[in-house]
């Protein structure tokens, strides 16, 4: 049963919400829709030049821990919310200028699933992934669950929860695409089919690895159908 109180409410339940039938997919954004990486390193690199810090060493701890995590090791004299507040500042002038790139097959993939049966769920924030979506064509769906949404982020499963909450959805029929650890944790714990994308070596615990998007448009789009449900594990 899926119920209607949010993440942020501690696990509290209240008016049961009836999961609708059918199959659903999760998407994470950065890495797996869009191509960010060149422009987190030049957001974190001019960070660190703000801070007269080495710009690889606070880049290589910044793709294991979430930010104020990364300012406690690589910058611990520094107020943490005036280096969040950089930080922002930086990644919110790359979303008005920076260039980006949906992965191969984004397009054709998030135009052909039926609408309400897919959504977003990021680490990063709203605002910053509809200028994303804006700068590279791709469509918006109605659930998108960002940083801001809940309390834990990944790994925890909450924003993959929640997610599926919103789409009145049992997890068990969720299929959450993933690049990433921690995001691949997330869905894992959520106790959803998890297919990793865009990485040579496949993350540990998924159910399928891809290589690209691309390779995995097939099958993300025959899960998402009725009669392709058995193509999840």
């Amino acid at each position: 049963m899926v119920f209607g109180a949010s993440w942020h409410d501690h696990g509290v339940t209240t008016e049961p919400v009836r999961p609708r039938p059918g199959k659903y997919v999760l998407f994470d954004v950065d890495g797996t829709l869009i191509d960010a990486v060149d422009n987190q390193r030049r957001v974190w690199r001019a960070w660190a030049g703000r801070y007269g810090l080495d710009a690889d060493e606070v880049r290589r701890v910044a793709l294991r821990t979430r930010p104020m995590e990364t300012f406690a090791e690589v910058a611990p004299d520094q107020d943490p919310r005036e280096c969040l507040a950089a930080l922002h500042e930086l990644e919110d002038e790359d979303v008005r200028s920076g260039v980006y790139a949906a992965f191969d097959g984004a397009s054709e993939l998030l135009g052909t699933l039926p609408l309400g049966a897919w959504a977003l769920v990021t680490s990063n924030y709203e605002h910053r992934v509809r200028g994303r979506f804006a700068r590279t064509g791709l469509p918006v769906p109605r659930v998108i669950v960002d940083a801001a949404a809940v309390e834990e982020g990944k790994p925890s499963p909450a924003p993959y929860l929640l997610a599926a909450e919103q789409l009145g959805a049992r997890p068990e029929d969720c299929l959450v695409v993933e690049d990433a650890p921690s995001g691949v944790e997330a869905g894992l714990r959520a106790g959803m089919t998890v297919w990793g994308v865009n990485a040579a070596v496949a993350v540990a615990g998924v159910h399928r690895h891809f290589g690209s998007l691309r390779e995995a448009v097939p099958g993300i789009l025959a899960f998402a159908r009725p009669e392709g449900a058995a193509a999840a594990g």
